[in-house]
């Protein structure tokens, strides 16, 4: 398999914990799980947030009131994956403890899960669509040593 290309920028925009973000998102671990997940060659920021700026943003731009893990802001998905992926840190470690997998895995699986929204893929749109992107993530993953996160 050959991994796409990737210009990543990675950014931290956190009050508190940021170290325990950092140290589960090297630089090169972002970037290998985005380029897995590619079909195309990118460019992409990964930013994580604290709670109060992905409230924010899922409002503003999904019109819920609630901080989510993930949200993927797509601009183009031809020649070149143009997107924006931002993760709210508190959310992240909240889920990770409850689903019992580290940290650094449930990253995995959320910069997957937002690099394939970049590209196209649905979970919403139906049974099928939703079965298709989490068959899909698990192989991704799989090829990353993380377990399957539906289990």
């Amino acid at each position: 398999m050959t991994l796409k290309a990737l210009q990543l920028s990675l950014q931290f925009a956190l009050q508190s914990d940021a170290m325990q973000h950092r140290a589960a998102l090297p630089r090169h671990w972002v970037a290998r799980c985005i380029r897995h997940a590619l079909d195309h060659d990118a460019s992409m920021t990964v930013r994580i947030v604290d709670a109060e700026e992905g409230q924010t943003l899922n409002r503003d731009y999904r019109g819920k009131d609630y901080a989510t893990n993930v949200l993927t802001f797509d601009y183009t998905q031809e020649p070149v994956v143009t997107a924006d992926l931002v993760l709210c840190a508190p959310v992240v470690v909240r889920e990770a403890l409850e689903q019992g997998k580290s940290l650094q895995a449930h990253y995995a699986h959320l910069l997957v899960h937002g690099a394939l929204h970049a590209q196209g893929w649905e979970h919403e749109t139906g049974d099928a669509d939703a079965l298709a992107m989490e068959a899909h993530e698990v192989q991704i993953l799989a090829r990353l040593g993380v377990d399957n996160p539906y289990r």
